[in-house]
């Protein structure tokens, strides 16, 4: 459900069509194609018609690329046949410099020199907040997440931060969406409590947990088996966000994290549904 690939704004490891010939030599269901950038609808369907027997969902990330929290973007979106629905990641208040800064982030995201370049043009607009000037949830987010609704659209709360995470998942609840993500909530740019994360799996969303963010010690592995625990595998959902080329390959990634998971006393039963079966029932079109 969370993987970077080519083509990309970003060098990556593989691109679209490999990773679907591999996922099908493999007997893999499929994969999202996410893009910080820009929506991946209509790639989706092409990379899946080249492919036969692949299964690959298109996204689009609310991000300025295209127009921020734009209804138009995420109608347009759903008309495509896109699944996924991610709230602002590169150009989320929460991941702004100044916050970065406050975290203490010694290691900047790859995407971070593409944000530095465009705001050097000048041409950046402010960064984005679920939030008005009010401490309120904005107009044309709630707009956002009345699309998301109408085409039954799996939302993503992308790189929010926990108190904007809190109230999207409430008013996303409230406007008839029925598939929401905590993106990787151990995150750094997160870091969501065990608790925080069973309170909103309460409220109906199910929790992320990403291999990239264990693997390259931004969180224990630890950490992230006891979130599993507390919140439990049917409201847990683990991705990759693989695609870097300092990282794994993808599927050896996703290879490792079920190793790892096994080792660490989870059953095949338990792997299964979070790595598999609740990833294709979030994108499964019913």
């Amino acid at each position: 459900m969370h993987l970077h690939i080519e083509p990309d704004l970003i060098e990556r490891s593989t691109d679209d069509l490999s990773l679907a010939r591999e996922f099908v030599a493999l007997g893999w269901g499929g994969f999202v194609l996410k893009s910080h950038y820009f929506p991946t609808a209509e790639r989706a369907r092409v990379v899946s018609a080249a492919v036969p027997g692949a299964q690959v969902f298109g996204a689009v990330a609310l991000n300025h690329a295209v127009g921020g929290f734009n209804p138009v973007a995420v109608d347009i979106a759903g008309r495509a046949g896109a699944r996924v629905v991610w709230l602002p990641t590169v150009d989320a208040a929460n991941e702004s410099p100044e916050r970065q800064e406050a975290r203490g982030e010694r290691h900047q995201p790859f995407w971070t020199r593409i944000q530095q370049e465009i705001r050097a043009k000048g041409c950046a607009p402010e960064p984005l907040s679920v939030f008005d000037e009010h401490g309120q949830l904005r107009p044309e987010v709630r707009s956002c997440l009345a699309r998301v609704a109408e085409y039954d659209m799996v939302l993503a709360t992308g790189h929010l931060a926990r108190d904007e995470i809190f109230a999207v998942v409430a008013a996303a609840r409230e406007s008839g969406v029925k598939r929401i993500v905590v993106t990787h909530a151990l995150f750094p740019s997160q870091a969501l409590s065990i608790e925080e994360q069973r309170r909103l799996a309460d409220m109906g969303a199910y929790i992320e947990g990403c291999y990239t963010t264990f693997y390259t010690n931004k969180c224990p592995w630890e950490r992230l088996f006891a979130a599993i625990r507390a919140v439990g595998p049917e409201r847990t959902v683990l991705s990759s966000d693989l695609g870097q080329r300092s990282n794994p390959s993808i599927v050896s990634g996703l290879l490792d994290f079920a190793a790892r998971l096994l080792a660490a006393g989870f059953t095949r039963r338990e792997v299964q549904r979070l790595l598999v079966e609740n990833p294709a029932r979030l994108v499964a079109d019913e």
